[in-house]
């Protein structure tokens, strides 16, 4: 025996054991047993509410995709909505501006032709005031006397008349 006593194995394998049957007989296997269960159940109480949060996380990506794409469409539908607004506006004031230019031209081309009426008149009367007064002249250089001055006055307003 002295040989076991001896032997390191004997005495490892001896406290081994006694430290073994003194955790059995205070119930430190239990106690780890139940903290590792509870560890356990903690654990997949954990991973459950990860899987639960992580649903969530995919419901709210989802959701948040489909509204980003309404908003998207809804952007698309207000852009193509201004462009046809611009366009629509863009022709009514292309077409105001024509009407526009053709009001004024039709002013500027009225008022060309008063111009033209009033130069035309201003030049018959010119006319009129030169041949008169040529008339006049001619007249008085060839009649002289009371008689004279009856016909330079009768002929002035026969002029007047005809020329008018």
């Amino acid at each position: 025996m002295s040989g076991i006593l001896a032997s390191t194995y004997f005495w490892t394998a001896l406290s081994t054991a006694i430290l073994f049957y003194i955790l059995h007989h205070y119930g430190v296997f239990g106690i780890i047993g139940r903290a590792l269960d509870r560890r356990a159940e903690r654990i997949s109480s954990e991973l459950a509410e990860a899987r639960r949060l992580r649903a969530e996380a995919e419901a709210l990506l989802l959701e948040y995709e489909r509204k980003r794409e309404r908003a998207e469409g809804e952007a698309a539908e207000i852009v193509s909505a201004a462009r046809e607004e611009a366009e629509r506006i863009s022709k009514d004031v292309e077409a105001r501006l024509k009407e526009y230019i053709a009001r004024r031209t039709a002013s500027a081309e009225a008022k060309i032709a008063q111009a033209e009426e009033q130069a035309v008149a201003d030049v018959r009367n010119a006319a009129i005031a030169a041949a008169i007064s040529a008339s006049e002249t001619v007249l008085r250089g060839s009649v002289q006397g009371k008689t004279g001055e009856d016909l330079v006055r009768k002929g002035l307003g026969d002029v007047r008349t005809r020329l008018s």
